[in-house]
């Protein structure tokens, strides 16, 4: 992931899994590192990452030590690229990359402290989103896109809308707990 202005943002290593009618779903198991300039650390669970095709990247976790169960970065539709020799003679390595465009979707687990204050399901950074379209000069069609697919996204997953219905991520889960 980066930025609007080109700089890097969140970057891991993940497993293909295989594609559905959602998109493409990538697998980490505990212990992959995340990190971005200024930040990094493992994971403490396992997940499951769906690129979908309309411009988002939904996390899905099983396990997640603060209650979440879903995690939605509004992002540009995502690119792929072959990484030149990055089997290094195994299978062949691709990059995906997008541009994170702030606004996240978040599912949390009933009756935790953050599902009693912010609810279980809500639109996040609304801050950095306001603050990120004067910094970055979004185009106005690009700000109107981002609300309408936040929205959509948030009664998608309120309504356990496909592949937010948890039966989906399980599916996923079971190839990941089978490489």
């Amino acid at each position: 992931m980066r930025k609007w202005d080109g700089t890097p943002h969140w970057r891991f290593d993940a497993r293909y899994l295989g594609r559905d009618e959602h998109g493409v779903w990538l697998g980490y198991p505990t212990g992959i590192r995340f990190s971005r300039p200024g930040r990094e650390y493992r994971t403490r669970n396992p997940g499951v990452v769906l690129f979908g095709e309309g411009g988002w990247v939904a996390d899905l976790y099983r396990g997640h030590p603060r209650g979440v169960l879903l995690y939605i970065d509004l992002a540009t539709v995502p690119e792929w690229r072959a990484v030149p020799d990055g089997g290094h003679g195994r299978r062949p390595a691709f990059e995906v990359s997008a541009v994170d465009m702030d606004l996240d979707v978040l599912a949390i687990q009933p009756g935790t402290e953050r599902a009693r204050t912010q609810g279980e399901f809500f639109v996040d950074d609304e801050d950095e989103f306001a603050e990120h379209t004067v910094r970055y000069g979004y185009p106005a069609s690009v700000v109107a896109q981002v609300r309408a697919d936040a929205d959509a996204l948030l009664a998608a997953v309120s309504a356990g809308e496909p592949p937010y219905d948890g039966a989906t991520a399980d599916r996923w889960f079971a190839v990941l707990d089978g490489l």
